[in-house]
């Protein structure tokens, strides 16, 4: 085996992964005319053609698909092996992170600063938004979510819940009154957020009398951006029910004002999702352990 194989074998992981040269070179940190003649010199090597390609398509051969699963195992091996002597190196290198955008700004960012002087030759790419990614073709090590989660070929780690809270502007309230029960919900209107990927409105969830009741008040705006559906809330539109960590530093300014706080909310599970792989690189793997700790440490069950 020539001395580069596996550094071949890895750029056409990744290009195969990403879906694209262009992509692959931005994550590799790389020339794409270095990666397009990697790959090139990998089927020169093995002789064998392993991808198709079109200018606006890329797919593997049935070659390319074995070389592919084969090249990821043995590359996996070897991270394996280099992990376990190479113990005393700090992790390094760009990590890419996604995660919504209320825990962004309200968890992450304040906390990130710790991570940082742990890790400091970690490099954050950070995308925070409030839709689907991606994961895969967007380059993405590690992804946190809220809420349930469907099913995923992706680990999951259940780090622990944040809690939810209702409130609205007190401009909103001197013109439509307070909510008193959460059945009074049905008179009011909302600031309701959905999901950009399944179009579902997200429930008020309260726990009644021991049980779980759902409620939707009527949407004055329905947004899909969870800085937006804080906006619309500060300006009057209609009734929130977000984080509470997110709206608390609103509430104590004395710009949100907290309802129902009698009725105790359904709190949303947190979770922290990477890819189902025999080794993981020492970057998520700290990531993800300072994330759980940290979360926990802040929001204990």
């Amino acid at each position: 085996m020539r001395a580069n194989m596996l550094e071949l074998m890895a750029i056409y992981v990744q290009v195969v992964e990403l879906r694209s040269f262009t992509r692959a070179a931005d994550a590799l940190q790389l020339h794409r005319p270095a990666v397009s003649k990697s790959v090139q010199q990998l089927e020169d090597d093995l002789g064998v053609k392993l991808l198709h390609r079109t200018t606006r398509s890329l797919s593997m051969t049935a070659e390319g698909e074995e070389i592919y699963q084969r090249a990821k195992g043995l590359l996996a091996d070897v991270g394996e092996m280099m992990a376990s002597v190479s113990t005393d190196k700090p992790p390094r290198g760009r990590l890419r992170i996604d995660a919504p955008l209320a825990l962004t700004h309200a968890i992450l960012i304040p906390a990130l600063d710790e991570f940082q002087a742990l890790y400091p030759q970690i490099e954050i790419v950070l995308t925070a938004s409030d839709r689907l990614t991606d994961f895969i073709a967007e380059g993405i090590d590690c992804v946190i979510r809220l809420g349930e989660l469907k099913d995923s070929s992706l680990v999951s780690r259940h780090v622990g819940s944040v809690a939810m809270a209702t409130c609205a502007a007190p401009s909103y309230l001197e013109r439509y009154g307070t909510p008193q029960t959460p059945d009074d919900l049905a008179r009011h209107k909302a600031v309701n957020f959905f999901s950009e990927h399944s179009r579902e409105i997200m429930e008020w969830k309260f726990t009644v009398n021991g049980e779980t009741v759902s409620r939707r008040p009527a949407s004055s705006m329905l947004v899909n951006n969870s800085d937006v559906l804080l906006s619309c809330g500060l300006s009057g539109l209609g009734m929130l029910h977000a984080l509470r960590a997110a709206l608390e530093p609103h509430i104590q300014a004395g710009r949100l004002t907290e309802v129902l706080a009698e009725y105790s909310t359904v709190a949303k599970p947190v979770s922290v999702l990477y890819p189902d792989r025999r080794y993981l690189s020492p970057k998520v793997r700290v990531f993800v352990d300072w994330f759980s700790t940290m979360f926990a440490r802040q929001h204990p069950r």
